[in-house]
C-alpha cells in the first residue's frame, strides 16, 4: 500500500508491506529532482514487495522550492531533513533501518550518517557525486574516513561524476564495509538500475 505521507516536518510516500520482515528504508531524491522520480518509485515498490517499508521523502530544499537546485547553505538543512525522515520510518519498521538517496541525495545522507552513526544500519548510495562532471580533483570525499555505516553504491559505468574506479578507489578510505554495485552502460540517472530492485536489495542487506 502506497499513503501520503507527512510527519515530523517529513513530506513523501510511505510503501507498506503486505508482509512486512521489519526492515524499513528511508529514501531520497537528487539535486534536480524530487521524491516521485520513476528510479525512486520503481525501487520503492520493489523493496516493499520484498517485505521493506519505504518511505521516499523530499528533502528540505525540495519542499521549499518545487524547482531547482539546492544552495550550498542549505546542505546541512538537508541533513537534518535526512535523519528526519530515518527517525519517522521507526513507527514502521521494526527492526533496521537503512537509508539512501540518488546523487545529492546520497551525498547528504551519507554525510548525516558520519555526522550520527546510529542513524541507519546501512546506506544505500545511488550515483554518488564522486566529482564534478570533468573535475576529478574535486573529490567530495573529506568526510568518507569519518563513515562508519556500512555503503553500498550503485553506480553507472557511463556517470561522469565518477568512474567505477575513481569510485573503488575513493571508498577504500571508508572504514566501515563497502560495497560497488555495477550498473553496465548506465548514465548518472540509473535507469537500468529501476528494473533491478530485487538484485539491489539482496546486496544491500548487510
Amino acid at each position: 500500500m502506497e499513503h501520503r505521507f507527512e510527519d515530523s516536518g517529513v513530506r513523501g510516500v510511505l510503501h507498506l508491506p503486505d508482509n512486512p520482515n521489519g526492515d524499513g528504508l528511508a529514501l531520497t531524491h537528487g539535486a534536480g529532482s524530487n521524491s516521485n522520480t520513476p528510479l525512486l518509485i520503481s525501487l520503492a515498490r520493489g523493496f516493499a514487495e520484498a517485505g521493506m517499508a519505504v518511505l521516499r521523502y523530499d528533502l528540505p530544499f525540495r519542499v521549499e522550492r518545487p524547482s531547482g537546485s539546492p544552495f550550498p547553505a542549505g546542505a546541512a538543512r538537508d541533513r537534518e531533513g535526512v535523519r528526519a525522515a530515518a527517525a519517522a520510518l521507526t513507527k514502521y519498521a521494526t527492526r533496521r533501518i537503512f537509508a539512501g538517496g540518488h546523487s545529492y541525495g546520497g551525498r547528504q545522507t551519507a554525510m548525516a550518517a558520519a555526522e550520527d552513526s546510529r542513524m541507519a544500519a546501512g546506506l544505500l548510495l545511488l550515483s554518488y557525486p564522486l566529482h564534478p562532471p570533468r573535475k576529478p580533483e574535486q573529490l567530495r570525499t573529506a568526510f568518507f574516513p569519518e563513515l562508519r555505516t556500512p555503503a553500498l553504491f550503485v553506480h553507472g559505468t557511463r556517470d561522469p561524476f565518477a568512474s567505477i574506479e575513481e569510485l573503488r578507489a575513493a571508498i577504500a578510505a571508508i572504514p566501515a564495509r563497502t560495497d560497488v554495485f555495477t550498473i553496465e552502460r548506465s548514465g548518472h540517472d540509473l535507469k537500468p538500475a529501476a528494473q533491478m530492485g530485487g538484485e539491489i536489495l539482496a546486496r544491500m542487506l548487510f
